[in-house]
């Protein structure tokens, strides 16, 4: 391994899915193995319909492996559990709660003391920058703003894995840029374990720690960046130029 007592969190592998119906099987995901380590931000990155919103499903549990196998600290994941949070592209917050609610949620339905759940909702609340719109329903939110109580509800619970499955995918361009500086800072303070898809090149630079090229679908891994550029990031550095360039040729040339 090439950090030293780096923990070894998350493992893919061997990893295949194939969907049957209507007469038809379409293979999605073929022969995927990868670990991921302990607070490693690592983007799987690709074309878009080529199975990333599939794999993010199997890494959650939602979906089964029909080959291989997916594990959390060396335990099989077989179904949606509390240690693996996922943020989805639409937040699906509740609408009859309120901006507290949405994030305490969770916490309260595993019967978390309340007291520290609401101390914990409020730490994450001004740390995603939503102080002020504790009692705000989600109707009377932007959409960062939605996507800001998504990630704080996920923050909220404690998981050991944030799934999230093109968070920003919704968002203008100006908002998507503020979300990504908003995660950033988030994941610098509150350091987790995050597997982040996403199609927009960019933003994969922005965040990752390492970007997991993935090809056409059926989808494998193509080639794995390490991306070592210092934090925070500019977008329009030569260094970010330069990666940008080549890992589009790498992503040009998936089959």
């Amino acid at each position: 391994m090439e950090h030293n007592a780096v923990k070894q969190i998350l493992s893919c592998r061997d990893v295949s899915k194939t969907f049957y119906g209507d007469g038809k099987c379409t293979e999605v995901i073929r022969h995927i193995d990868f670990d991921v380590t302990e607070n490693e931000f690592v983007v799987l990155f690709g074309p878009g319909q080529c199975g990333k919103t599939t794999l993010i499903k199997m890494l959650a549990g939602l979906e089964e492996c029909e080959e291989g196998s997916i594990s959390l600290e060396n335990e099989k994941i077989t179904g949606p559990r509390p240690d693996l949070g996922v943020v989805y592209q639409t937040t699906a917050l509740f609408p009859w709660c309120t901006v507290r609610g949405n994030i305490e949620f969770g916490p309260k339905v595993r019967n978390k003391d309340k007291k520290e759940t609401r101390k914990r909702a409020d730490h994450f609340i001004d740390l995603v920058g939503l102080k002020g719109f504790e009692d705000s329903y989600p109707k009377a939110l932007s959409g960062g703003m939605r996507q800001r109580v998504g990630i704080a509800r996920a923050y909220c619970n404690d998981p050991r894995v944030l799934l999230m499955d093109e968070p920003f995918g919704h968002l203008d361009a100006q908002t998507r840029y503020m979300m990504e500086e908003a995660l950033e800072n988030i994941w610098q303070k509150e350091k987790r374990t995050v597997i982040f898809v996403t199609n927009n090149i960019e933003e994969a630079i922005y965040l990752a720690d390492r970007i997991i090229l993935l090809t056409n679908r059926p989808a494998s891994i193509k080639q794995e960046f390490k991306i070592e550029l210092p934090r925070p990031r500019d977008y329009v550095s030569p260094e970010f130029l330069k990666l940008r360039e080549i890992i589009t040729q790498a992503m040009d040339a998936t089959v």
